[in-house]
């Protein structure tokens, strides 16, 4: 694709982006999909260069002259960032591209040094990196098949992770088809592990989407107990589904919102996971133009929903059983402040240290996770 093709592609794009409200990926994905003539290095860069431009735009925007995304792209261009970001006379936000009410809203939670090093974090691109599936393979035999064919590290903290030092297209290798391993960022990884869980016992994903989380822990039970994925959403438990079968995990099953046994499962679990839903702030990097929709007041209602979600998913808890909390936020109202609620409305008591992962250039997403054990 010559360079004004693909130029005029990223312009289409953009235009076509503004004007509806799906998240940035999926318009993306959808995008692709319709444009078959557009290769994969092609798609790379245009990718790439849309999610820069999201991330920067707060600062593009205040240099632009008309903010038409014509404008901004020619701005975005010949953007020095680093020179522009130690302008004085660029107010404090936009130096680091937030919006003014998020940046704000931040400084009051975290304080200006951290709130700084957290924007900047998040303008850089997320590491890529995958999860080992440890009912299938081993990392060191997996990375052993691959160490010559990819610019690849193990991850420090996470046994299981990988990280890639540049993008590939995952799900066309053979490995991921045979459920080999599955994409997911080490932060999210460790918040998976947190489920303990023990051959036998019965655990429920509360909030599991498509079963990113599950299929983190599934391999601790050794295919014997009983793993149960719940979600409002039929779709994305319709995804879970498929990815548990190519895991080759057989001991879990599908729990629909809406399905009658829900109530004979009350009291009898000896794990619960609340992957809650949140602000999502600690994987802004990931999804850039979320930050530009943000909205102080939604955190309280965020705050709310977390509440009533934890204790529906309490209720599934049998004594001395444990329920994790788990969130992809960086914020002190949807993680310290919620944990000390739950210790102060429960009868609960914390099994262990809370765990919090803050985004780093390089490193991993933000998480929050704290393992609550039910008294007896």
């Amino acid at each position: 694709m010559s360079k004004k093709f693909r130029e005029s592609h990223l312009i289409k794009i953009l235009h076509g982006f503004s004007k509806q409200t799906l998240p940035l990926d999926v318009f993306l994905r959808n995008y692709f999909k319709s444009e078959k003539a557009i290769g994969s290095h092609d798609r790379k860069f245009l990718a790439e260069t849309v999610y820069t431009m999201f991330r920067w735009l707060g600062l593009v925007d205040y240099l632009s002259v008309d903010h038409s995304w014509e404008s901004r792209f020619e701005i975005f261009n010949k953007l020095d960032i680093l020179k522009e970001r130690l302008n004085p006379n660029i107010p404090a936000h936009i130096s680091v591209s937030f919006p003014k009410s998020m940046y704000d809203f931040l400084i009051s939670s975290l304080g200006k040094e951290k709130t700084d090093q957290f924007c900047l974090a998040s303008n850089s691109q997320a590491p890529t990196t995958i999860r080992v599936n440890p009912l299938k393979i081993s990392r060191d035999e997996l990375y052993k098949k691959w160490q010559d064919t990819f610019e690849i590290t193990k991850c420090l903290h996470s046994e299981l992770g990988i990280i890639f030092k540049k993008r590939e297209n995952f799900f066309g290798m053979s490995e991921f088809k045979e459920g080999l391993f599955e994409v997911q960022d080490e932060g999210s990884q460790l918040v998976s592990f947190l489920v303990d869980a023990k051959p036998g016992d019965q655990v429920l994903d509360f909030c599991s989407g498509s079963g990113g989380k599950t299929l983190g822990f599934a391999y601790k039970l050794e295919s014997k107990g009983q793993i149960y994925l719940h979600d409002i959403r039929d779709f994305v438990l319709g995804e879970a589904k498929k990815r548990l079968k190519r895991a080759g995990i057989q001991n879990a099953q599908i729990l629909k919102f809406s399905d009658t046994k829900k109530k004979k499962l009350k009291k009898t679990m000896d794990w619960v996971l609340v992957d809650a839903p949140c602000s999502g702030s600690g994987t802004l990097r990931r999804n850039p133009d979320m930050k530009w929709r943000f909205n102080p007041s939604s955190v309280n209602n965020l705050q709310q929903e977390q509440r009533e979600i934890f204790a529906e998913g309490l209720s599934y808890l049998k004594p001395g059983g444990k329920i994790v909390y788990a969130t992809c936020s960086i914020l002190p109202q949807e993680n310290e402040q919620q944990t000390e609620y739950f210790l102060s409305k429960f009868p609960l008591k914390l099994f262990q240290p809370p765990l919090q992962t803050f985004p780093s250039d390089g490193g991993m997403d933000g998480f929050y996770a704290a393992v609550f054990q039910l008294m007896n």
